[in-house]
Formats: C-alpha cells, sequence, structure tokens
C-alpha cells in the first residue's frame, strides 16, 4: 500500500533533525515522526492497560514477521524476533551441532559481531576459525571468490559474512558465496545489518541464516531486530539458547485454565525457539512503523537514490585528495561511501571539524563514511562538500 507520508529526498517526517545532512545511517537512523508516534502510542497503551496494552500490539507484532520475511524474500515462519544483530549470530553459533574439528571461515575487516561468536564456538566446541584477506574480494568477484574456494576444506562447515561491509561499503556477492557453500555442503551465514533497508537482498540465493539489528538502515529503535533461518537448517539445531517461550504451545497456561502448566512441551523446530521471553514492544512497534514506509518506497528505489546521491559526492570528496573505496561495478555497491583521508590528515581531528559543521558521518578503522537513506536530498551535496573542504582546510592549518 502507498504510503503517502514519505517520498525520496525529503526529511519533512524528522523535523528535530540538527545535522544539516545526516550521514550517519549505517550507524543510528534518527526516528521519523511516524516511528515516534508508533512509540508513543505503544506507551500509551500499555499505560492504559497493562497487560491489555500487550495483548493489543502482541497481533502487530507477528505481523512483524511478515514484513521481515518480504524484505529479504523469505516466509514468515523462518523469522525469529529478536534484540540485534549479535543475538542472532551468538545464537546461531552457540545452537549448529559443531562437531570437533570443524571449519569456519569469514574475512578480515568484519564488524567484530560477525567474529567474537564464531570465536566463542571455536573455544567451547573445538571449532577452528580462519579469516580470509578481503584484498582479493575487494579487487573483483572472480578473484575473490577464487580466493574463497581455495580455503574450504572438508571440514568447512559454515561461511560467515556481512552482506555489505562497514569500513568500505563493499557488496558481497552472495550467491556466488552461497555456490561456493554448497560445493562444499558448507552453509552460509550473512550478517545484513548494513545492507537491508537499503540494499536489495534475496535469500533465495542460497541464504540459510540471515541476521539483521533494526536500528540502522531499516529506522527503527535499538532493542529490536530479526533472525532468519532456512527451516531445513533450523530444524537441524540443537537449542542450546532457550527460554520460556521456546516451547511449543508455550503461553497456554496463562490463558486455559489448569492443567496446562507443563515442562516437558518440546522446543520448537522453528527458529523462533531462540525467542526466549519478553520482548521490546515499543523496539518492534518502532521498526514496524519504518518497515511501512520502506516498503511503500520500495528498497530497489531507495538504492537507487542512495547511489545518485553517492554519485555526485564522490567526485566531490575525490578532487579535495580523498582515495574512494566505492567499487566502479554497480552490482558491488551498497548504500555507503567511504574515503582514505590524505596523507597529511588526522583523521581524527577531520571527523570533529566535519562534526561541528554539522555533517554526521563516522570514521570505522579509520576511512571517512557516509551513509546516507532515503530521505536525504541532492541538493545536501554541496553542503557536504563545502563542509569537508573547511575541515579540511582547518584541519591541515592546526597540525
Amino acid at each position: 500500500m502507498q504510503n503517502t507520508h514519505s517520498k525520496l529526498g525529503d526529511r519533512s517526517l524528522f523535523p528535530d533533525l540538527r545535522a544539516r545532512a545526516y550521514l550517519n545511517h549505517g550507524a543510528i537512523s534518527p526516528p521519523s515522526t511516524l516511528v515516534r508516534q508508533a512509540v508513543q502510542q505503544v506507551l500509551s497503551d500499555y499505560a492504559r492497560g497493562g497487560v491489555w496494552g500487550f495483548k493489543e500490539w502482541l497481533p502487530r507484532r507477528e505481523a512483524l514477521r511478515g514484513s521481515f520475511a518480504e524484505l529479504i524474500g523469505a516466509e514468515a515462519t523462518d523469522i525469529a524476533l529478536i534484540p540485534n544483530t549479535t543475538t542472532g549470530v551468538a545464537a546461531i553459533a552457540n545452537c549448529i551441532d559443531w562437531q570437533p574439528g570443524d571449519h569456519v571461515l569469514t574475512f578480515s575487516g568484519e564488524f567484530p559481531s560477525n567474529v567474537t561468536p564464531w570465536q566463542v564456538a571455536a573455544k567451547n566446541f573445538g571449532v577452528e576459525l580462519e579469516l580470509l584477506p578481503l584484498a582479493p574480494m575487494m579487487r573483483s568477484v572472480d578473484e575473490g571468490i577464487a580466493a574463497l574456494r581455495s580455503k574450504v576444506r572438508d571440514r568447512t562447515r559454515l561461511i560467515a559474512i556481512s552482506a555489505v561491509q562497514f569500513q568500505n561499503g563493499l557488496r558481497m556477492p552472495l550467491g556466488p558465496i552461497a555456490a561456493v557453500a554448497r560445493e562444499a555442503g558448507a552453509e552460509l551465514f550473512v550478517d545484513a545489518v548494513q545492507g537491508c533497508g537499503a540494499v536489495p537482498i534475496d535469500v533465495g540465493v542460497g541464504v540459510d541464516y540471515l541476521t539483521c539489528g533494526g536500528h540502522k538502515w531499516l529506522m527503527g529503535l535499538e532493542g529490536a531486530g530479526f533472525l532468519y533461518a532456512r527451516q531445513t537448517v533450523a530444524e537441524k539445531l540443537v537449542p542450546r539458547t532457550a527460554g520460556w517461550l521456546s516451547h511449543e504451545d508455550a503461553l497456554s497456561f496463562l490463558f486455559h485454565g489448569p492443567g496446562h502448566l507443563r515442562y516437558d512441551r518440546p522446543i520448537r523446530k522453528t527458529i523462533d525457539f531462540v525467542e526466549l521471553g519478553a520482548q521490546s514492544a515499543v523496539g518492534y512497534a518502532a521498526v514496524g512503523a519504518s518497515l511501512g514506509l520502506i516498503a511503500s518506497l520500495g528498497v530497489e528505489a531507495i538504492y537507487a537514490h542512495v547511489n545518485t546521491y553517492l554519485d555526485l559526492l564522490e567526485p566531490r570528496l575525490v578532487a579535495l585528495g580523498f582515495e574512494s573505496l566505492r567499487r566502479s561495478d554497480e552490482a558491488r555497491r551498497s548504500g555507503i561511501l567511504a574515503l582514505s583521508p590524505p596523507a597529511d590528515v588526522d583523521i581524527t581531528a577531520l571527523y570533529a571539524a566535519v562534526d561541528e559543521r554539522e555533517v554526521a558521518c563516522t570514521i570505522p578503522d579509520g576511512n571517512l563514511r557516509f551513509a546516507p537513506h532515503w530521505p536525504n536530498a541532492f541538493s545536501e551535496v554541496p553542503v557536504v562538500a563545502d563542509a569537508i573542504e573547511n575541515a579540511l582546510r582547518l584541519t591541515r592549518t592546526t597540525t
């Protein structure tokens, strides 16, 4: 259904946003007025009714599974509602039926949330974790896939990647990587938090697991995200992470009278068994409202809008001496423009100067990173370029 409250390049739904150009959606998105209204409605309903508020919002939260599923080409029954990306990674890392000697491949440069849980699995279950250099994948898909294939072994159990690399914005080739995993009899895990909402993602290319938080490109709030697991792999997971809501008919003893309180109900064989207990009604109302906006605009249209914005900004910054890490191949681009600063510039001082000029960006591992979304207007680009040029001048003068 078309949402008349939003259009590409219009930030009228963000009236309190201080930044002249907010280009930090890869970190935290500011909530729109529709998100804020949804949050206030939840609080009002809970304030008036307590548990009645819970009952009123529960069906909407359940419907959110379908919205998440539609976003990635999945089925609602394959979606679990979780607090954040890391929870999804940790749940799978803890619940795979590992065997000593199993082998996991990931890449150097991954955000720690997609490394630390696999390190813990390596320690707890005798798994070997190997980090591959990202440089071959940066140079070309063919070279990157060849390098990945050369590291696959008979005991390779899982390949864990980000759909989009947080440092440089590289969009990973999920289909070819999934093909490598299938050839090896391995599974593919995807951290999608830097992609979902602004980059088209389809788990149908061969993704087995995918996790995503809601506070970045999905434009919700912290504390609400989702985990996808293909049913055939979910059935094989060991419920080492489980809580009272993980059982079949978990709520029946609360509503169906005496005799329903039991501890022998089986743990569900769908991925929602990782939903352990009470969840954030506010967080899911927020991300539900933001998903409505994203769905009305369309991820493909958002992706095109964001990349047109970056097409305008990138040459302006390269002309100032920055080295762009953005790929020339559109299929390898995301919503991120990352640049290495000139050699004579202190990146932290530059960042502080840019921040003072009310341009919101970030500097992960020393790269200057811009992450616009659908509300960013092309008219911001000269403002951003001028702010960077002025910040460069000031930084070079004072260092």
